[in-house]
């Protein structure tokens, strides 16, 4: 029945969470989440909702209510926390720092196609937007994201020893 249940609603919670995602400034994953842990909850406590598309809207609105609400309460640290600023320039801290980015952009190097350029793009301290990228590499604007993901997945596959070995 729950199998059933969650399958029947995959679809309109994907499309219902990416809706409500861009206004509530959360991540469409998140908001995903959020609901079927409710979903987990009710139906431990109470059940399956007599109509659970009508419920599963209700639940992705409130969640990206709950969002925004968290948001505008949330105020960042006018100031580091005790001990970070000054950890940060401290010598070791600033060797292994240099060491963990040059393996970066090693690997980065190391990668198949036009991945080291699109990810160098990425890293650049330019901040370039998607459509800067886009126009730099020759590729449509629409294919950047979708590349980008195939690309994090080869560095991540190759970093992978790397890190475990280190």
């Amino acid at each position: 029945m729950t199998h059933d249940l969650v399958t029947s609603l995959r679809p309109l919670l994907t499309a219902e969470a990416s809706a409500e995602a861009y206004a509530s400034g959360a991540e469409p994953g998140d908001l995903e989440q959020a609901v079927w842990l409710r979903l987990l909850e009710r139906l431990e406590a109470e059940g399956p909702p007599p109509d659970p598309h009508r419920w599963l809207r209700g639940a992705v609105r409130t969640e990206a209510r709950r969002t925004r609400r968290r948001a505008r309460h949330e105020r960042p640290y006018g100031t580091e926390p005790a001990g970070v600023a000054a950890y940060a320039y401290e010598p070791e801290r600033l060797a292994l720092d240099a060491a963990r980015h040059r393996a970066l952009r090693d690997a980065v190097r190391r990668l198949p196609g036009r991945c080291p350029r699109l990810l160098e793009a990425l890293l650049s301290p330019k901040d370039l937007t998607y459509r800067e990228i886009a126009g730099e590499l020759g590729i449509s604007q629409g294919s950047l994201g979708p590349e980008r993901s195939r690309c994090l997945g080869c560095l991540r596959r190759l970093l992978t020893p790397e890190v475990a070995a280190g």
